[in-house]
């Protein structure tokens, strides 16, 4: 049952009632049980995120994110976006909306190209940058983009310095 909240409003024709939908934000953990790794490198990142990928990674494009807290250590994981077999359309702003959930210090991108093609189209560059920017402005640090391939390789933007991490 979705709830909602009413507002009124005194106006010149009289009050007017208004009713729109309540936002509930939620975060889950069980950071008791829970064993938060380390991501250092691209290696590191590109072997937690390959297991989350195999199942569909020849099959259909998605975009995942992994959050980092200030020591690195992964806290959460979230697949965001699922495309076709050549692109995926990825809003900014459900990305940083995760981000800022799981109040992450930094963020890993990451995506497959079921191809296996591990050059980056100019429209991962340009989403990339957009991402970066939006990082800039809450202080939170991207600090990769990985592209996945069926073949269990991948191509790493940090590892290649790619601008397209660096905020206009």
């Amino acid at each position: 049952m979705q709830r909602s909240t009413t507002a009124v409003r005194a106006g010149k024709a009289g009050a007017q009632r208004y009713s729109f939908p309540t936002v509930k934000l939620t975060y889950v953990s069980d950071s008791a049980t829970m064993i938060k790794p380390q991501a250092f490198s691209s290696r590191e990142m590109h072997h937690f995120l390959f297991p989350k990928f195999e199942e569909f990674i020849e099959h259909h494009e998605e975009f995942h994110i992994l959050m980092l807290n200030r020591r690195m250590k992964v806290i959460g994981h979230a697949a965001l976006f699922v495309g076709g077999i050549d692109g995926c359309s990825i809003d900014v702003r459900i990305v940083m909306q995760a981000a800022i959930l799981s109040n992450c210090s930094a963020l890993v991108l990451a995506h497959n190209h079921p191809s296996g093609s591990l050059i980056p189209s100019e429209a991962d560059r340009r989403i990339t940058q957009k991402i970066s920017q939006a990082c800039k402005v809450m202080d939170i640090s991207l600090i990769d983009h990985i592209i996945l391939s069926p073949e269990g390789s991948y191509y790493s933007f940090a590892d290649n310095s790619e601008s397209a991490l660096q905020p206009v």
